[in-house]
């Protein structure tokens, strides 16, 4: 028996190009015929004025729909796209395409033009099965950076000697949650948090991640990647507290849904389903849309002036070189600079559901506004994270632009009924998340307990670095001295201390002591910070590592203080008089000289004696 038959005019342009698109949807599931075909109108039964007018879909019982419910019932046989016919076919929703639809066909050569100019000259639907194989592989190289990143300072900042002890945390832990611990501290260091262990867990990581780049076994691979990073987040209090940590953890989750399937899949061994890829998008839109809407939320008065990149580039935690240099240019380049800025992270993340030359138009924007970003502050992987993100505004044929791609086979059954289920879950959870924002009152309970759930494994989280901009650097500088007398500085890897000494580069890794410092410098000493004194009075091997520089070397001094500064970036004229990037003014004793109360014990920090 023949399928239901769609009859179209052939000389309308974007009646051509509509029903390729249809085809590549719904395969022998419709023919399509033009109307322009011998004998057709008496056939079917269909006028030739009719087909003009609109397309006409004969079913296999002999009846007729045109226009949009034509349309509607044709799609509505693609795999996927059954139930958002039938709510596009409501009574609301009809009329109003009926409307759409008319208006289409009365302008049908400006309409068939500007679907060319916004699709390109194919106008098939485009396929991501390569978009997501680099995006999964582009997970294993964020993931092996952050884990080459936290191996590299583990010991300092939670070994047994180090700055938050995982063991300690964990002990205590147990002691008042007993077997509940594990709601709170999820995390495979619960079984043991030794230095050995915590060394371990990153080697692991890194040969996972590069597992997951040579695209060996994607979904295992995604889950204990996740659950890996998600044992160190979830004891890693202040130093693991950064937005992209859980932006990773999140994209971690969705790249698990999203996954080709199988042991070694190859690139376009199959295409990811259609909600899989909106949900990608959706991602993406709302982690950079955040990032505006958190600016202009916060009535910070640098973001509505447009003065905060006047500030940014001395402020921020760790320049780069250049940062001094783009903090040298003229005033107006500021206030253009921050105008793009608030605009780009606003708007163009919107372009993540728009046809395919427009969504690259927004990939190329978003990317370059996150490179601008890394060229003038090291922000570990956050950049190079945003950039795999945003993959997901292209598609293959920008890809592979030299011949077309066949299309690859859909996912279907069980798989694809899976697939859809997740991405549907983690939509609504995401949605939920940026609807919190505006107030808890508009969303539903149960959505309020899916994301605090994702909250609680901290995989789901709040984006919108920078929304208060600091317009001051106070910088922490720590002392040390044996008599009380004379006293030099410890110096840090890259967070600014000699005024002679610039930025550095240093990312994708993420010096954590460095950073937190420059959280310290705004408040009140944490707790951790004395910790740190301790380990340095103790001449910890561990914490010493993590820094450049010791005045004594391995030897522990008597005392330590902290003197906090007001840094601030030096114009051309005085780097050139003075060769100085920075002009530091003292500001007064953020702790006070202390030293080891031997009477109680060495694991505690007392007054100076």
């Amino acid at each position: 028996m023949l399928p239901p038959i769609l009859v179209y005019e052939k000389h309308c342009v974007f009646c051509r190009r509509a029903v390729l698109r249809w085809k590549a949807r719904t395969g022998s599931r419709v023919l399509y015929l033009p109307r322009e075909t011998p004998l057709l109108p008496r056939l079917l039964g269909v006028s030739s004025r009719a087909a003009r007018r609109a397309v006409q879909l004969v079913e296999t019982d002999g009846t007729i729909y045109q226009g949009a419910e034509a349309v509607f019932r044709t799609l509505g046989r693609a795999p996927g796209l059954a139930l958002i016919t039938r709510i596009a076919r409501l009574p609301v929703l009809r009329w109003g395409a009926e409307l759409v639809y008319r208006w289409v066909a009365r302008h049908r050569p400006l309409v068939g033009a500007i679907d060319r100019a916004l699709l390109g000259r194919d106008p098939t639907p485009p396929s991501s099965a390569l978009v997501r194989s680099l995006f999964v592989r582009g997970m294993g190289a964020m993931y092996l950076a952050a884990f080459t990143s936290l191996g590299a300072q583990v010991r300092g900042l939670y070994g047994r000697r180090g700055l938050l002890p995982i063991a300690e945390l964990l002990d205590r832990g147990k002691a008042v949650l007993g077997d509940d611990a594990w709601k709170q501290y999820p995390s495979i260091f619960l079984a043991g948090a030794s230095d050995e262990a915590l060394v371990r867990a990153c080697r692991a990581g890194q040969l996972l991640s590069i597992g997951l780049m040579l695209g060996l076994a994607p979904r295992p691979t995604l889950f204990a990647l996740w659950g890996l990073y998600l044992s160190f987040v979830s004891t890693g209090r202040e130093f693991l507290s950064f937005q992209w940590d859980v932006l990773l953890l999140e994209t971690g989750v969705d790249a698990f849904v999203v996954a080709p399937s199988g042991l070694r899949p190859t690139f376009r061994a199959e295409e990811p389903p259609w909600p899989a890829v909106l949900l990608m998008r959706w991602h993406a839109l709302r982690f950079f849309c955040e990032a505006g809407i958190a600016k202009v939320r916060s009535g910070d008065e640098t973001w509505r002036a447009r003065t905060a990149c006047r500030f940014h580039y001395g402020t921020q935690p760790l320049p780069t070189p250049l940062a001094w240099t783009a903090h040298a240019l003229p005033r107006w380049c500021h206030r253009v600079s921050t105008e793009l800025a608030l605009d780009i992270e606003r708007w163009s993340p919107l372009l993540a559901f728009a046809p395919r030359r427009l969504r690259r138009l927004g990939f190329a924007v978003l990317v370059g506004l996150q490179t601008l970003i890394a060229a003038t502050g090291n922000y570990g992987f956050f950049n190079a994270l945003s950039g795999v993100i945003s993959l997901w505004l292209l598609d293959d044929a920008v890809l592979v632009r030299t011949r077309p791609l066949p299309r690859p086979p859909r996912t279907s059954g069980l798989k694809r009924a899976l697939i859809d289920a997740g991405a549907a879950v983690l939509f609504a959870a995401s949605l939920g998340a940026h609807l919190l924002r505006y107030g808890r009152r508009a969303v539903p309970e149960a959505l309020t307990k899916l994301v605090d759930f994702g909250q609680r494994a901290r995989s789901l989280g709040a984006y919108g670095l920078f929304a208060s901009m600091t317009t001051e650097r106070p910088e922490i500088v720590i002392e040390a001295s044996n008599d009380d007398v004379e006293w030099a500085e410890y110096s840090f890897r890259y967070k600014p201390g000699d005024p002679r000494r610039g930025g550095r580069w240093v990312a994708p890794h993420q010096p954590r002591l460095d950073w937190q410092m420059w959280f310290a410098a705004l408040s009140v000493p944490p707790r951790w910070f004395y910790r740190l004194l301790q380990r340095l009075l103790e001449a910890s091997p561990d914490v010493l590592a993590l820094l450049e520089h010791a005045p004594f070397g391995d030897r522990p001094p008597r005392f330590v203080r902290a003197v906090l500064y007001d840094y601030r970036m030096n114009d051309r004229a005085t780097r050139r008089r003075t060769g100085e990037y920075w002009q530091r003014t003292r500001l007064g004793l953020y702790v006070p000289p202390v030293t080891l109360n031997e009477r109680t014990s060495r694991r505690f920090v007392g007054a100076r004696v």
